[in-house]
């Protein structure tokens, strides 16, 4: 066994288990990204993972990797960038126990994020909203459950992940009432809950006695939703609501539309962004700055605001053919 797989071992167990007590998703993200790496050098030096040397895993193979996923696995930029920074991550920890390979290790953290475009996020508006929270048929278990996912997603902004692992004890009703979640980076916190939401959770965890501990969204069978189950049960009740509501068909709705729905209508209602950061559990305020991007209406007001520019209409013309040619290149 080369010096390599020890090294990779140590990563996982002491710097992202034991140091910086990782969570199990970036543990897995991790995982993904070094299992994918290795089979492509094995493919590539005709080795096995067990056999590698760090001389294997210099910059250019790095290259073809990142190529590789974007070719052939029709990766996007941003997984393709996610891949990289686990990369890196590795690699740095790497050079605190393999100076010998300083120059290789400098090389590989030298390769940078790949640019893509940002697109305008996407939400609902308030009759897209009351349309897609009337589709589930309330009179059935199943559609009284989704009704109260849908509205709790909507209201609080809660991630998908965030949403499959709450219990039935994280929701306190009375006066406060909010629900708690452990979100983004192990951080804990509390979203406060509207009237209309308190009671429909309310109603919705009186509709049978469970223990505190029990999933709050429940599938039939007592297990906490996935986050493909709730994906699914958006996008089909989404589809359902399209009939008596066609802007819906233009989009592509999700868990996560549902969540920048929330951020847009407490921008709307002039909430500060600052605010809006952290009810969305967000890292840093830059990251809240896309819904100012997409609120168009705030843009209009700015607009509204400013005194219009005092132009006459024409035609451009310059003044010498040589100066013609060259802008016309």
């Amino acid at each position: 066994m080369s010096a390599l797989a020890p090294t990779m071992e140590a990563f996982f167990t002491e710097r992202l288990i034991g140091q910086r007590r990782a969570s199990p998703h970036t543990i897995a993200a991790y995982r993904d990204t070094i299992c994918l790496l290795l089979r492509f050098a094995e493919a590539e030096t005709r080795r096995g993972p067990c056999a590698l040397f760090w001389a294997d895993l210099d910059a250019p193979l790095i290259g073809r990797f990142l190529d590789h996923l974007e070719q052939e696995r029709h990766n996007s930029a941003r997984t393709r960038n996610a891949r990289l920074s686990a990369i890196h991550s590795l690699f740095k920890f790497a050079a605190l126990r393999h100076p010998e390979h300083a120059g290789l290790i400098g090389r590989v953290l030298a390769i940078p994020p790949k640019r893509y475009e940002r697109h305008i996020v996407t939400f609902l508006t308030d009759d897209e909203i009351d349309t897609l929270l009337a589709a589930p048929d309330q009179r059935t278990w199943l559609g009284r459950r989704d009704h109260a996912l849908l509205l709790l997603a909507v209201q609080t902004g809660l991630r998908v992940s965030e949403l499959t692992s709450l219990t039935r004890a994280d929701v306190v009703f009375g006066t406060g009432a909010h629900v708690r979640c452990l979100g983004k980076g192990r951080k804990e916190r509390a979203t406060p809950l509207t009237p209309t939401t308190a009671t429909v959770l309310e109603a919705w965890l009186a509709d049978q006695a469970r223990p505190p501990t029990t999933p709050l969204f429940p599938t039939r069978q007592g297990q906490a939703l996935s986050r493909y189950g709730v994906t699914l049960l958006v996008s089909k009740h989404a589809k359902a609501a399209a009939a008596g509501c066609p802007s819906l068909a233009t989009k592509t709705v999700s868990p996560h539309v549902l969540r920048h729905t929330a951020a847009m209508r407490l921008l709307h209602a002039g909430v500060d962004t600052a605010v809006i950061a952290l009810w969305l559990g967000h890292e840093s305020i830059e990251t809240t700055q896309i819904y100012v991007h997409a609120d168009l209406t705030l843009k209009e007001r700015a607009l509204d605001r400013t005194t219009p520019i005092g132009t006459k209409p024409g035609r451009y013309r310059p003044p010498d053919q040589l100066l013609a040619f060259l802008e016309s290149l």
